[in-house]
């Protein structure tokens, strides 16, 4: 059961980054704005990083300039992997092996992909001022504050229904 969950994420986050990848640009404005195309917060809390702070026209065009050497430089997603994964997932008989295989090579490339992100966004981070520096610290904590508040509702919520169903038996 754990293969076969661990294959369904892989897929999922797989696909979530071959849709992320079609999209042409992404700007620092978009990032300025939330609009990463790698989904929400709680999915990706780096993708709000640079929200309220202000940015000189400068900054902008130099973190423009950075993305788009990030996007030419990104590893493509190979959808020959998600489509080999989903066919094993789908076949009469179940491959772990296989599986396994195709998953770790999707989860590669995810990994160059965050490795390569994160080296962008500590370039971005060095091209701001000490003091928006500081405003981008005092953000990250409030946004892992509500990201921890968010986790203990559900962790709470996930033992409510693990309780109210051993009563109910």
């Amino acid at each position: 059961m754990r293969t076969l969950t661990a294959v369904v994420l892989a897929s999922a986050m797989a696909l979530s980054l071959a849709s992320a990848g079609a999209k042409d640009t992404t700007t620092i404005d978009e990032m300025h704005h939330g609009g990463l195309p790698t989904g929400s917060m709680t999915q990706n809390p780096q993708s709000h990083m640079f929200e309220g702070i202000e940015l000189t026209e400068q900054q902008r065009q130099q973190m423009r300039d950075l993305m788009q050497q990030a996007r030419h430089e990104r590893p493509a997603v190979r959808l020959d992997d998600i489509a080999a994964l989903h066919e094993l997932v789908t076949a009469d008989t179940f491959n772990e092996t296989a599986i396994r295989e195709k998953a770790e090579n999707i989860a590669r490339v995810q990994v160059e992909q965050q490795v390569e992100m994160a080296r962008v966004q500590n370039q971005m981070f060095h091209l701001l001022t000490p003091a928006q520096q500081a405003t981008l610290q005092k953000n990250y904590q409030q946004r892992l504050n509500e990201l921890r508040h968010l986790s203990n509702l559900q962790s709470a919520s996930s033992l409510q229904a693990v309780s109210s169903t051993s009563s109910n038996q």
